[in-house]
């Protein structure tokens, strides 16, 4: 829960605080990537309260986060020059493996709501299951390509869509001459602990949502038809 003394935080038995300060835009981001930080944190206390050895890495990449994100928010003005890239575009497809699925729908649920872009977020490992059939020359595909297990993988399916004349961009914690190779823009993150990850992947595409967003013309704090808060069912 972000706002202290909320009706939501009234009615729960338990919660935690996210303390992400006002959330003036409409289309939620900082509640977001606290979000993964709060829930991470309750992971490892529940973990330890059962006696559960923790990776004492996580715990000391939480520390490095804030620079980590800084070091993202100083390549704004690369993505910005993405963003002009693809802002005339009618339809995005994101796509993730593992823990970066749901950074995946959370950037294609951004650039729909302040773009007014239709944009699917996918497993990676299941693009053939049907979103394959969309892309054709020039079609965005927005992968997080983060490095480890599932790297070479990831390199795999984006193979297959640069085959079909698809514009790549990729989010990577790898700068490598493949990844390059590959990809029509790369955005760089720096590597952190897996499970802190998102956190890290989901700032671009915040970002790319946003500036082509302002590059419509539109009002990013304010989307049509949202509200900042759901009174109804």
């Amino acid at each position: 829960i972000n706002v202290v003394g909320s009706s939501i935080s009234r009615e729960v038995m338990g919660g935690i605080y996210l303390h992400a300060g006002p959330e003036i835009g409409v289309a939620s981001t900082k509640a977001f990537t606290t979000q993964i930080m709060a829930l991470t944190l309750l992971a490892l206390h529940i973990a330890r309260a059962r006696s559960i050895p923790v990776d004492e890495n996580i715990v000391k990449e939480m520390g490095h986060i804030p620079e980590k994100v800084r070091a993202v928010l100083g390549d704004a003005e690369k993505i910005r020059e993405i963003a002009g890239k693809y802002s005339g575009r009618g339809s995005f497809l994101f796509l993730g493996r593992g823990i970066s699925y749901p950074a995946a729908l959370e950037g294609a649920l951004k650039l729909k709501e302040i773009s007014y872009i239709h944009a699917e977020g996918y497993p990676a490992g299941e693009m053939k299951h049907g979103p394959i059939a969309l892309i054709d020359e020039g079609f965005p595909v927005v992968f997080i390509a983060q490095g480890g297990g599932l790297y070479d993988k990831a390199l795999g399916n984006m193979q297959e869509v640069k085959a079909r004349k698809a514009s790549v961009i990729a989010v990577s914690d790898r700068a490598d001459d493949a990844l390059h190779s590959i990809a029509d823009d790369v955005i760089s993150i720096p590597k952190t602990a897996y499970e802190l990850s998102p956190i890290l992947e989901i700032i671009p595409l915040q970002l790319l949502a946003y500036y082509i967003a302002i590059g419509r013309g539109l009002d990013v704090d304010k989307p049509r038809n949202l509200a900042k808060s759901v009174t109804v069912e």
